[in-house]
C-alpha cells in the first residue's frame, strides 16, 4: 500500500470565482440563528471520487457554467460575514462569490485511495477558515482535483455557520442536477433579520454539550496552542459485518440500530484507551428533517443531545451503552440556543468535541451528485475545528453496499490506538 506522498502529489492551484446569475443586491441579509452561531468555528470538509467515466469530455467550463444557476438559488453562500450594529454576525447577500479551486493530482484515483495516511484528504478541499478579514472570507469553496488516470475529485469546504451537512449535501447535489438541465424545485428562503428564540422560563443548567473558547474576534479559527494535534480517519464497516455485529450485540429486548450500535462500539473503545479518564458524558447530534421549511435550504437543524453513563463504559457490554443512546438522550437545542444569545451571538462555542461527540449522518444523500449519470465512487464528510474529545460521523457506505462509513476526528495519538483495538476486537479496518 501507497503509504505517504500525498500532499506533495496535488500542484498547479488556480483559484476563480462564481457568482450568482442575477444581482441579489447588498440590501438583502440572511441572518443567522443562535444554532448558526453556536456552529461558527466549525467547518464541514466533504470530497467526492469520480471515475474518468464520469468525466470524460468534460472542460472547467461545461463544469462550472451551472454554477451561475445554482448559485442564484443559493444566493445567501455568496454573501460574506458582517455585523450588526449590536454586533451580531449576519451574511451580507452582496454577491461576493464562492471560489472555484482547480488542482491536479500526479496519483491515479486507485493509488490515491490505497493511501494508509486518511489526513491527505485534506489536500483535496480548500484549506478555509473565515477572518480576520471576515468581509472578504468566502463561505464555501469547491476544489476540482485531476488525477493522472483522468478520474476527478469534488472537494466542498463549508462554513458550518451556513448549515449542517444535510444543507451541505442538498447543496452540492443541485450542482448536479442543474449540470443534467434538472430545474430546481424550490427557491430559497432567508432570515431577513436574526431570529432569536422566546424561551418561556430561564434556563439554570448549562449545556454539556456547548463549550465557550477564548473570544475569537473576527478570526474564526479554534486555538490549538496548548492543545493536542488532531487527526483523521474512515473506517468502512461493510453490510456482512455490520449485520453480524448487530446480531451478536443487540439486548434482549430491543435490536439496535447501526448508528447506536457504531457509536457505542466506538466510546467502549476509547474508554479502553483512555482508562481512569473515560467519557461519561458524550453529545449526539442527529439531523432532523422535520425541523425545516419547505424554503429554508440552509439550516442548522440538528438536534443535539447529551447522554450520560452511570456505569463503567470500558466495562460495559456495548448493547447496554447502543441503549443509553437510543432511550437516554437529553436534548440541549434550547439551552444552547439560549448560551449563544445570551450576549446576541458575540461569544465564541463549539459543540463537537466540546464532550466526545457522535454525528448520525445515515439519513444523508451522500451518493446525491451525480455527473453525467455516474455517482461518486466513494464519498465522506468531516469536520474541522473539533474540540480535543474527538468525533465521529456515521454515514452511509457507497451505494449498494448497504454498509457504514465512520469518519474519526481525535487527538493523532489516540488514533493509532483506535486502529488496533477496532481492528483486533471488533474486525473493523
Amino acid at each position: 500500500m501507497v503509504s505517504d506522498g500525498g500532499e506533495g502529489s496535488v500542484y498547479g492551484f488556480r483559484l476563480s470565482s462564481v457568482v450568482p446569475a442575477t444581482v441579489t443586491g447588498e440590501d438583502k441579509v440572511h441572518g443567522l440563528s443562535n444554532m448558526d452561531l453556536a456552529m461558527k468555528l466549525h467547518y464541514l470538509k466533504g470530497v467526492y471520487f469520480f471515475r474518468r467515466e464520469a468525466v470524460e469530455g468534460l472542460t472547467i467550463s461545461d463544469l462550472k457554467e451551472p454554477m451561475f444557476e445554482w448559485l442564484k438559488l443559493y444566493y445567501p453562500t455568496s454573501g460574506r460575514i458582517r455585523r450588526s450594529e449590536s454586533g451580531r454576525p449576519m451574511i451580507r447577500c452582496n454577491d461576493g462569490g464562492v471560489r472555484i479551486v482547480e488542482a491536479q493530482c500526479d496519483k491515479s484515483v486507485d493509488e490515491w485511495m490505497a493511501m494508509e495516511d486518511h489526513d491527505i484528504h485534506n489536500c483535496l478541499t480548500y484549506d478555509q477558515v473565515l477572518g480576520p478579514d471576515l468581509a472578504f472570507s468566502p463561505l464555501v469553496f469547491i476544489q476540482l482535483t485531476w488525477f493522472k488516470c483522468g478520474a476527478m475529485s469534488v472537494g466542498l469546504s463549508w462554513a458550518h455557520v451556513l448549515g449542517d451537512v444535510v444543507s451541505a449535501s442538498d447543496f452540492i447535489n443541485m450542482w448536479g442536477s442543474i449540470m443534467a438541465d434538472h430545474a430546481p424545485p424550490r427557491s430559497l428562503g432567508t432570515n431577513p433579520t436574526s431570529p432569536k428564540p422566546q424561551f418561556h422560563q430561564k434556563l439554570s443548567q448549562k449545556p454539556f454539550s456547548l463549550k465557550m473558547t477564548h473570544p475569537i474576534g473576527d478570526h474564526w479559527l479554534l486555538p490549538r496552542a496548548n492543545h493536542p494535534r488532531m487527526g483523521t480517519r474512515y473506517f468502512h464497516v461493510t453490510l456482512d459485518q455490520l449485520k453480524r455485529l448487530l446480531s451478536a450485540h443487540s439486548g434482549p429486548h430491543a435490536q439496535s440500530q447501526p448508528f447506536q450500535l457504531l457509536s457505542a462500539i466506538m466510546w467502549k473503545t476509547l474508554a479502553k484507551i483512555q482508562g481512569e479518564s473515560e467519557p461519561k458524558i458524550v453529545t449526539v447530534c442527529r439531523n432532523s428533517y422535520g425541523e425545516r421549511g419547505d424554503d429554508e435550504i440552509l439550516k442548522n437543524a440538528m438536534v443535539v443531545s447529551r447522554v450520560e453513563a452511570d456505569i463503567g463504559v470500558a466495562e460495559a457490554d456495548v448493547s447496554d451503552l447502543a441503549k443509553l443512546i437510543a432511550e437516554k438522550t437529553v436534548c440541549e437545542n434550547g439551552m444552547i440556543e439560549e448560551t449563544v444569545g445570551g450576549d446576541d451571538g458575540k461569544s465564541d462555542f463549539i459543540v463537537y468535541g466540546a464532550n466526545l461527540t457522535f454525528v448520525n449522518l445515515e439519513e444523508v444523500k451522500l451518493f446525491g451528485l451525480e455527473i453525467q449519470g455516474h455517482k461518486p465512487v466513494w464519498a465522506s464528510y468531516s469536520i474541522g475545528g473539533v474540540g480535543d474529545e474527538g468525533a465521529f460521523l456515521v454515514l452511509p457506505a457507497p451505494d449498494g453496499d448497504g454498509g457504514r462509513t465512520v469518519t474519526a476526528i481525535l487527538p493523532e495519538n489516540q488514533l493509532a490506538w483506535l486502529r488496533r483495538e477496532l481492528k483486533d476486537e471488533w474486525g473493523i479496518a
